[in-house]
């Protein structure tokens, strides 16, 4: 009988991210970078500054979702930025008009972090408008929902997964977006083969499954049911209205979906499962199989950030 891959004793809360011909990989102290150049592999580490360490009450469940989210996007920006520097020139593409701005008014490190919370702000902004607004707007055009509170909170719910669903597809055919989702794939692999205690070989690697059960992804479809669920306290029927409490309701949502996340990365049962399967199957979108290169890039990241001590970084 085939062994399930995806099972295994061990849980890491190593997590990664893919980045342009590279991957993150984040530790429980250590972050790592590693790229893949013309001249071989660029690596970078950097010690994590974990804010909770120096204001534990922000480390409490339904407070740390929505700071570790923003560390994230701050410091997943950044590493894509590091990616993309190591690009050759004559493949780079031309920076937009507001980066060119920015690096004309500032200098060195203050530009670099201007840039990188204006792509954050542009990003969280497209991230409200598509998710939050325009559900809600379009919904309420709709005569008969808007005397029913609770059909028109479940349609803008099914909304954002439609949007959600075409977005991605929309971004599977790129080209280079292709590459990204196979870095992704790769960043999977690894974790699992490290997670079965197998020795980190590519060999061992490439036959792990992509599908991992505490990606990133299933968090976005967990936000998008907390959010129908905690959006139904919503009593009114005017748009804007709607849009506005949905958005001050948001670190609520974000908050819940973070605990329920960690939950199902700490059990192995019929209810996580079952929470986990709808990010599986988003990830056949998000998941390419890797090559080797990319699989030794996910390999080298990984090691750099496994702490000293053993199981120091299990769930």
């Amino acid at each position: 009988m085939k062994r399930k891959t995806e099972d295994c004793s061990f849980r890491t809360t190593i997590g990664g991210q893919a980045l342009i011909e590279g991957i993150l990989m984040r530790g429980p102290r250590v972050q790592a970078i590693v790229c893949r150049t013309q001249d071989g592999l660029a690596e970078k580490t950097e010690e994590l500054e974990l804010i909770r360490d120096k204001h534990p009450a922000l480390g409490l469940p339904f407070v740390r979702g929505v700071l570790t989210l923003f560390d994230s996007l701050f410091k997943g920006m950044a590493a894509l930025m590091y990616s993309a520097s190591l690009v050759p020139l004559e493949e780079q593409g031309e920076k937009d008009k507001l980066d060119q701005w920015i690096e004309a008014h500032f200098e060195g490190e203050k530009a670099q972090k201007l840039i990188i919370a204006s792509a954050v702000v542009t990003g969280v902004a497209l991230s409200l408008f598509l998710f939050i607004f325009l559900p809600a707007f379009l919904v309420g055009l709709i005569p008969g929902l808007r005397a029913s509170f609770f059909a028109r909170n479940l349609s803008e719910g099914a909304l954002r997964i439609v949007i959600l669903l075409v977005y991605m597809r929309l971004i599977c055919e790129v080209g280079d977006v292709k590459r990204l989702f196979a870095y992704h794939g790769a960043e999977h692999k690894t974790i699992f083969c490290y997670e079965h205690g197998k020795p980190l070989t590519v060999e061992n690697v490439r036959v792990e499954s992509r599908f991992h059960p505490r990606c990133g992804t299933s968090f976005l479809l967990v936000v998008i049911v907390v959010s129908i669920l905690v959006n139904s306290v919503v009593r009114l029927s005017n748009s804007f209205a709607r849009m506005g409490c949905h958005l001050l309701l948001l670190p609520v949502v974000v908050g819940v979906s973070y605990e329920i996340n960690r939950w199902c990365g700490r059990h192995d049962n019929a209810l996580s499962a079952a929470l986990s399967a709808p990010g599986k199957w988003l990830q056949h979108m998000t998941t390419n199989e890797p090559d080797d290169g990319m699989i030794e890039c996910a390999i080298r990241a990984l090691e750099l950030v496994i702490p000293e001590e053993k199981g120091s970084d299990a769930w």
